[in-house]
């Protein structure tokens, strides 16, 4: 039987996903990963979207203010409302995003209104609701994110946005192969993948914790704003970062992050 209505909106969806995924092991240039995949985000009805490589920041700038947030600096493809991204920057929302702080354990994908709700008691509840009217009022009402995972942790990351839109569990798990498949394909055509799939040194075993605090450190972040995103004390991030100064042989925090970044423990 013929499907109507919504069904047959899916179906065609499917079958752009389906597509565009064969599509995309035939393009020859990056340019063509990225004009494809857009053509196929706003036809499924989304009007923005980001593909992001998680990249922190250079660790010789530890000044905040020198530093782009990682959801803008490290985009490979995108588009967002006009002023979003400065407003987004000015605001400092990286510290609070919720998608951003709900990424760093996301297992798969999410919708946005979920990442809010896991933070209804935190301390700072008030100012991620600021942002979400913020991004509402400037087109951004609702959106998914798809999560990247590699040997070393999260990589990167598929965000589609914009006028609330439901997806199928189908459609899911084709948008999340989608960001899986334009993001190496982009990688590989600009031979940085094989970088990204380097696996930890055996001589540098760190915990899942500790991987944590350096990305966070590396991202300009104090003791304090750590301890605030991970629910700890100071005193045991402290605890953590003299850990990653011994395995790293590092004589400061600085230097941990610039050795993390050289041992490609961090990228």
């Amino acid at each position: 039987m013929r499907a109507s209505g919504p069904d047959k909106g899916h179906f065609v969806n499917i079958n752009l996903l389906i597509q565009l995924l064969i599509i995309l092991e035939e393009t020859s240039n990056p340019q063509a990963v990225v004009t494809e995949l857009e053509q196929v985000i706003q036809e499924c009805g989304f009007e923005y979207y980001g593909l992001r490589r998680h990249l922190p920041p250079n660790p010789a700038q530890q000044n905040p203010e020198q530093q782009n947030p990682e959801l803008w600096a490290a985009a490979l493809a995108g588009r967002w409302p006009p002023q979003w991204p400065q407003i987004y920057t000015a605001k400092k929302y990286v510290l609070i995003d919720p998608m951003v702080r709900y990424l760093a354990h996301a297992q798969r994908p999410f919708r946005w209104r979920e990442s809010l709700a896991a933070f209804r008691t935190d301390a700072q509840k008030r100012r991620m609701e600021q942002m979400m009217v913020d991004a509402f009022g400037h087109g951004l009402e609702d959106g998914y994110i798809f999560p990247i995972h590699g040997r070393n942790g999260i990589l990167g990351n598929l965000s589609l946005a914009g006028k609330p839109i439901d997806l199928s569990p189908v459609e899911i798990a084709l948008f999340e192969a989608v960001a899986r498949k334009s993001f190496w394909r982009l990688l590989e055509l600009k031979d940085e993948a094989q970088a990204l799939e380097t696996v930890l040194p055996a001589d540098t075993p760190l915990t899942r914790r500790e991987m944590e605090i350096l990305h966070y450190l590396a991202e300009g972040m104090t003791s304090m704003e750590i301890s605030k995103m991970l629910k700890i004390s100071n005193h045991t991030v402290d605890w953590y970062m003299n850990g990653l100064q011994n395995k790293l042989k590092a004589k400061n925090r600085q230097q941990a992050v610039a050795l993390a970044f050289r041992h490609r423990l961090i990228s």
